[in-house]
This record gives C-alpha cells, sequence and structure tokens, in this order.
C-alpha cells in the first residue's frame, strides 16, 4: 500500500474526507447526546445522514477535486450539515403529564376496579377493623357518612396522585418528558396503587421505560397477576386494561 504524496492536503482540504468525517460524526453524535444531556433523538435521521454522508465522500474520492476553492467547498457542506442537524436535535416542546391529565385518565380506571362505596362501612379484614368509604378511603372516616360520586371520584384522584409523586421518583427525566402519556402514565400508577409503590419503582416494567424499551415495559405490567402465588382472574382483567392504555399511541 503506497500512501499519496499529498496525503495531509487531501486528508485537511478535501470536501470528500470532510463528508467522511461529517458522516462518522452523525453516527456518534446521538450516544453523546444522550450521555450528556440525557436527551433521545430520532435514530434513524442520524443513521440516513451518516450514511448519506459516507457515499457521498466515497464518491467524492472518484471525482477530480481542484485544489483551488476547496475550502469553500468544505465550508459550504460543513454549514448545510449544521443546519440539517440544528433541525433534527432541536426536541419537540415536551413537559411532564399534568395532573389534570393524568386524573381525567387515572380515576376512571382504578376506579372501575377498586370498586365503590358512597356509604361508610366497617372493613372487618383489615387490622384492626376501620371504617372505610368510597374506594377504600379510612382517613377521617366515621361510621354513618355518605359521600356524593363526585366526592369519591376526587377523594380518588387525591389518593392517585399521592402515589404518583412516589412512583416519579423512579423515572429518568427522559421517561418524564417523553415516554409518559396520560394513559401510560395512568396504567403505571393504577399498577403501583394495586401493588405498591416501593415494589412497582424496583420493577422490570419501570426499568424497562427507563431504558427506552416502552413495549416491553407495559408487557411487564400484566406480570403482576398474582396474589399468594395464585394468579387471580381479575387481576389478569385489571393489568390487561393497565397493558391496553400503555400501548394507547405506540406504534
Amino acid at each position: 500500500m503506497q500512501i499519496i504524496t499529498d496525503a495531509r492536503r487531501v486528508a485537511l482540504r478535501s470536501y470528500s474526507m470532510w463528508a467522511n468525517y461529517l458522516g462518522i460524526l452523525a453516527l456518534i453524535l446521538p450516544e453523546v447526546i444522550y450521555a450528556v444531556w440525557q436527551r433521545d433523538t430520532d435514530p434513524r435521521l442520524w443513521w440516513f445522514s451518516g450514511l448519506a454522508l459516507i457515499l457521498f465522500g466515497t464518491i467524492g474520492r472518484l471525482i477530480e477535486q481542484p485544489r483551488r476553492r476547496s475550502w469553500l467547498r468544505i465550508l459550504l457542506l460543513a454549514a448545510a450539515v449544521v443546519a440539517l442537524l440544528f433541525v433534527w436535535i432541536k426536541p419537540a416542546v415536551s413537559a411532564p403529564v399534568s395532573e389534570a391529565a393524568f386524573a381525567q385518565e387515572a380515576v376512571p380506571l382504578v376506579g372501575k376496579w377498586e370498586g365503590k362505596r358512597n356509604k361508610a362501612y366497617l372493613d372487618s379484614i383489615a387490622s384492626p377493623p376501620v371504617w372505610t368509604v368510597c374506594y377504600g378511603e379510612t382517613r377521617g372516616v366515621q361510621r354513618g357518612d355518605y359521600y356524593t360520586d363526585a366526592q369519591c371520584a376526587d377523594m380518588l384522584g387525591e389518593g392517585l396522585l399521592q402515589f404518583r409523586v412516589g412512583l416519579h421518583k423512579a423515572f429518568t427525566a427522559t421517561t418524564m418528558n417523553h415516554r409518559l402519556t396520560p394513559k401510560r402514565d395512568a396504567a403505571y400508577v393504577s399498577l403501583a396503587y394495586n401493588a405498591g409503590v416501593y415494589a412497582i419503582s424496583r420493577s422490570t416494567a419501570v426499568r424497562r421505560l427507563n431504558a427506552g424499551d416502552i413495549a416491553g415495559g407495559c408487557t411487564s405490567l400484566t406480570w403482576w397477576n398474582k396474589a399468594g402465588a395464585r394468579v387471580i382472574r381479575g387481576l389478569v382483567n385489571r393489568r390487561a386494561d393497565e397493558y391496553q392504555m400503555c400501548m394507547e399511541g405506540l406504534a
């Protein structure tokens, strides 16, 4: 193998070589952006842009490149690539799901499975027995209390928001801003409300979602269908509801 006599000039001034440099950079940058800023970008755009630049550079090596104005070509190519990358990297404006949007999805979902009793009753299964009302609320409940459907819904919403705050501590910023839709948020909190924040925070469902495997995380929700080592039909059905909400909008 023989190195060309003007290798340094070609390496620094050839637009085809710069196209290859930029192509390689396009394949590396998304990992750097995620590692530094915890920001997801579209991997397909990066891959296609990197491939296009490398192909452009490969073809360019087969075309005669005059020495004059080579820097101008480099500058024009670099400007075009920077402009494209600015558009591609700029994330869509996103923010965590609002409490109102979450409650709109979560209250009907959880209420469907928790069961509602408007008049206070003595829960004899609890130890010690405790007066309970609506969707299992016990705080400040006394014998003879009665709540309307709207009051029960508000009470459930407040309880779910408390569970939500605890569960959200287990999610990354990227998950909070880009992976949690109102329905997916409701599905995860519904599971935590049923199985406990501590357990779900350390579950495979949360780990997969944080890793970007949204579908895998939704599937993991369905694993929580047992009580006392037995599969419970009611839990299977509830998990199926949560799974459908979790997957909604996911291609």
